[in-house]
């Protein structure tokens, strides 16, 4: 049998595993009798564990919810995991940096000299890519709010801050609209021209008092380093995605809520529609076929939306989708590769769209060869305005 200190940190664990543990299985694990099951509880309670005993045929025992926080106990990868976790907070958009860093210095005081030099070796860097890091990362108060809100079921009425034109414009190169407008029927051109169109409407009627918004908030999420808050618009009758970042909550909350159905039922796939410019019920709003005069093999890496077929040794079909069809153009088109659209008339009459402005940014001088492509030619040139990968 295991000494009582042992015992006890035995049962302290399994009590963590799960929720309810019947009497009878406790012993049976711990290999001791139910009775002695009884006392070990007994003295965790003394220890400041919050342990109710559950009632039923067997009877049983539940770690429940204290006041206040008493030891905690983490095996060897737990304690891994947490450090990990702690040190990629810096990512995560909730600002919670310097509080991250703090609990792994607290964390790391208690742990075993053993652990610890296990943690102290594992040195991990979150590095924030391009569209990582918010511009204003959320107050953990914020999101705090928002959850309690969701968990709640309770309608929450909030501020809204608006988007700056130029963070309206710059999805506009980057197929991702959704992330700087919360309008579910506008289209990328559209949001375009209500941020152009709001300076000056501002500037000839003045600063207008702007109503709050008026939800029933279903869902918080995290993309791209950025927190959002899937909710029903009562005033718009619609679904709408919330930058947090933008979100100043008003208090009280409002009457609970039956929450409504999401369409398709799936929130990853929802957001993730929305995000691309559809209605959230579906894929792109906008997708075309075309034939490329480039292996499957050398295309496919580089279309990982896209279905790619082989037609040959150096020609493929692909079928690709964007948010407009300028952009599946502007897309296809960094293949540096013969195309011939297979349809829509749509995506034909983007390509010849986007030929006179190319000619036209060229001074009409189209007889200069192409510059060689560096690397692999099949590879997608860079987006306008970003540097290859290499360069940056």
């Amino acid at each position: 049998m295991q000494k009582t200190s042992a015992r006890l940190l035995s049962l302290l664990t399994l009590l963590q595993a799960r929720r309810d543990w019947p009497g009878a299985l406790l012993a049976e694990r711990l290999d001791i009798s139910r009775r002695t099951v009884r006392r070990d509880v007994d003295r965790l309670r003394e220890l400041g564990y919050p342990i109710v005993a559950t009632k039923g045929p067997e009877g049983g025992y539940r770690l429940d919810a204290g006041t206040e926080l008493p030891p905690l106990l983490f095996d060897d990868d737990q304690a891994v995991a947490l450090a990990v976790a702690l040190r990629t907070a810096s990512v995560t958009g909730a600002g919670i940096e310097e509080a991250a860093a703090r609990a792994l210095s607290t964390v790391r005081q208690v742990m075993p000299v053993r652990l610890r030099h296990r943690v102290d070796a594992l040195q991990v860097m979150a590095v924030e890519g391009a569209g990582d890091r918010p511009d204003s990362p959320v107050g953990p108060d914020v999101l705090v709010t928002l959850s309690a809100a969701v968990r709640a079921r309770e309608v929450l009425r909030f501020d809204y801050a608006p988007a700056s034109p130029w963070e309206v414009v710059a999805p506009y190169a980057s197929a991702s609209p959704r992330e700087t407008v919360d309008h579910a029927s506008a289209s990328p051109r559209e949001a375009i021209d209500h941020a152009s169109q709001a300076p000056r409407e501002a500037a000839a009627s003045g600063p207008a008092p702007v109503p709050p918004r008026r939800t029933e908030p279903h869902h918080l999420l995290t993309r791209g380093g950025r927190w959002y808050l899937l909710a029903w618009d009562l005033d718009r009758d619609d679904w709408r995605t919330f930058r947090a970042d933008r979100i100043t909550p008003r208090t009280p909350t409002g009457p609970r809520f039956t929450p409504r159905d999401l369409p398709g039922g799936d929130v990853a796939a929802f957001v993730t529609s929305r995000f691309q410019g559809a209605d959230g019920t579906g894929g792109w709003p906008c997708r075309g076929e075309v034939i490329l005069g480039l292996p499957a093999a050398a295309v496919a890496p580089h279309a990982p939306d896209g279905v790619v077929e082989e037609l040959g040794a150096d020609r493929c079909r692909l079928v690709l989708g964007s948010w407009s069809w300028p952009g599946l153009a502007a897309t296809i088109g960094r293949f540096d590769a013969d195309i011939e659209v297979v349809g829509p008339a749509e995506l034909s009459a983007a390509f010849a769209h986007l030929a006179r402005r190319c000619a036209a940014a060229a001074g009409a001088d189209v007889t200069r060869p192409p510059p060689s492509s560096r690397g692999n030619p099949a590879a997608p040139a860079p987006a306008a305005g970003r540097a290859p990968a290499g360069d940056r």
